[in-house]
């Protein structure tokens, strides 16, 4: 397992931390933390196929939105940290899931892709198309996506939040860095990774 992203979120966790992941798909990454890590951890989950490949890893998942689901099962500051991948942007009420985050959890952790990437402006803004990417897969009509947001617009909700981003990686769809991802973020980055606490 190579997966940058992984590596990157796992140098943010503390060995022997616990971890929520909302949307934890078949727990690919809890899985890598508990052997890297040692963590203890939870996923949330609605698709039961997902699930089931969960449970042959022998991970504990919760199978339901988590959108409904956080604050029937867990009180405040349960876990060390809270995590979620690529799902920001997928959520009805992205501010209300942040705060509920930091509810349960001493800090938060996010991925989500950049709106603002300048491959996607120039599908938007010179060929008047919905933009479509490696990072944004999808079409306008099937994707899952019903906020997408740039790194500028993430960075002012928080803000408005209370919300102190304590770090973060912005870094294009392979999960690597350049020179120009480095001095124009929202612009070049395809991708971010935060990590974050309540003020």
């Amino acid at each position: 397992m190579d997966r940058k992203d992984f590596q990157i979120i796992s140098k943010w966790i503390k060995t022997n931390s616990s971890v929520l992941d909302l949307g934890c798909g078949d727990s690919t990454l809890l899985d890598f933390l508990i052997k890297n890590k040692k963590i203890s951890g939870y996923g949330f989950e609605k698709n039961i196929d997902e699930v089931q490949e969960s449970l042959k890893k022998n991970i504990n998942v919760i199978q339901l939105d988590f959108n409904k689901g956080l604050v029937e099962y867990f009180s405040e500051n349960f876990f060390d940290y809270a995590i979620m991948t690529q799902a920001l942007q997928e959520n009805k009420n992205p501010d209300k899931i942040l705060l509920e985050m930091l509810r349960i959890a001493k800090e938060g952790i996010v991925t989500f892709p950049n709106m603002g990437f300048w491959k996607n402006r120039f599908q938007l803004g010179l060929l008047g198309r919905m933009p479509i990417s490696k990072s944004l897969p999808n079409n306008w009509f099937d994707t899952p996506n019903i906020h997408l947001c740039t790194f500028n617009d993430f960075e002012e909700l928080c803000r408005n939040l209370d919300i102190s981003i304590l770090d973060k990686k912005v870094l294009n769809n392979k999960y690597a860095s350049n020179f120009l991802l480095k001095i124009f973020p929202n612009l070049f980055g395809e991708i971010a990774l935060y990590r974050f606490k309540k003020d």
